[in-house]
């Protein structure tokens, strides 16, 4: 099955003008066709219908447009917010206000708040996993299982939620992963697991599977791949444009240059980190897709096996860890 992934940096706006004339265009072309041949109910029917859809996707777009028209005004208005802090700056001769001062402060406590909520995520997500154990070794029926099962589905949509949250606070503290230990970031991607590595891992775990079950993954291992290469080659492109975007604002010869120069390439670099909320946001949607549809094609005890395997695999990597960071130094 195959994954759209739809980059936060695509601009889809259209002329909603344009797209009014061609609903008008083709609701005359219809009213002639339907005159013709008036017994053709069927014919009359999807015309109807594509009628609707074109007025339809001709609303969207005057809405698009207009959000978009609103975008730049409400980036025009911080730009000239921006160029007057700066010349206060510079005429007191100094480069750091002390409204940046305040948006650390509240990106620390943003990045504080969703460690402590993470935290208590994780000793609730240890006592469900304990208990789909202990579920597991007694031999319970699938009622019971399935019940923990989606208990703890839906403990991984809280995290989901979680992260999202909190990546509009300080987005860089969840997609560095310092919440994560040491070992964990290693394998980190865009603030969490790669779902086909997690695939890979599971397939060698779950054995035996049917011929519908195996394809089933391999399917959702081959979209997943696919998904997470279209993210990450959207993510080098984010760099390469922000890169070249802040060489842009350098001068040889060391000087700022112009003030509105500056400031408008700087206000162009913001504009850009803001999509990294958007990689993070599609990444933990695949991420949540790959839970859902995985426990589609397992059946119950296979995906109470396969959250133990997960959780093993991400204990072990905080054992890791924390035998690394207490080895002996010399």
């Amino acid at each position: 099955m195959d994954m759209a992934v739809i980059s936060p940096m695509t601009d889809s706006s259209t002329d909603g003008d344009i797209d009014d004339r061609n609903v008008r265009f083709q609701s005359e072309q219809s009213m002639g066709i339907v005159g013709s041949d008036n017994g053709d109910k069927t014919r009359d029917q999807k015309t109807q219908r594509r009628l609707a859809q074109n007025r339809e996707a001709a609303r969207k777009s005057r809405l698009r447009k207009k959000a978009y028209v609103q975008q730049l005004e409400t980036s025009r208005v911080k730009l000239s917010q921006l160029e007057q802090e700066l010349q206060r700056a510079r005429q007191q001769g100094i480069f750091i206000s002390s409204s940046g001062d305040q948006s650390q402060s509240s990106s620390g406590s943003g990045a504080l708040a969703f460690d402590v909520e993470y935290s208590r995520w994780l000793e609730e997500q240890n006592k469900k996993v304990n208990e789909l154990r202990s579920a597991v070794n007694s031999h319970a029926g699938d009622t019971e299982l399935r019940m923990i099962v989606d208990r703890i589905l839906a403990h991984y949509d809280d995290i989901f939620r979680i992260k999202g949250d909190a990546a509009k606070t300080d987005v860089f503290h969840i997609l560095s992963g310092m919440w994560k230990t040491p070992a964990e970031r290693c394998f980190l991607w865009l603030g969490g697991f790669r779902s086909s590595e997690l695939l890979k891992l599971l397939i060698n775990q779950l054995e035996p599977f049917t011929e519908q079950q195996l394809m089933g993954i391999t399917n959702l291992q081959q979209s997943s791949q696919q998904a997470e290469d279209a993210l990450s080659q959207g993510m080098e492109a984010l760099q390469q444009s922000l890169s070249e975007t802040l060489a842009g604002s350098v001068n040889p010869y060391g000087s700022s240059g112009n003030v509105a120069n500056y400031m408008g390439q700087m206000a162009m670099a913001m504009g850009k980190l803001g999509t990294l909320e958007g990689f993070i946001h599609q990444a933990d949607n695949l991420r949540q897709h790959t839970f859902q549809q995985l426990h589609r094609i397992l059946t119950t005890r296979q995906s109470a096996r396969a959250l133990l395997a997960i959780n093993d695999y991400t204990s072990r990597l905080r054992a890791l860890s924390s035998l690394w960071l207490a080895r002996p130094r010399e």
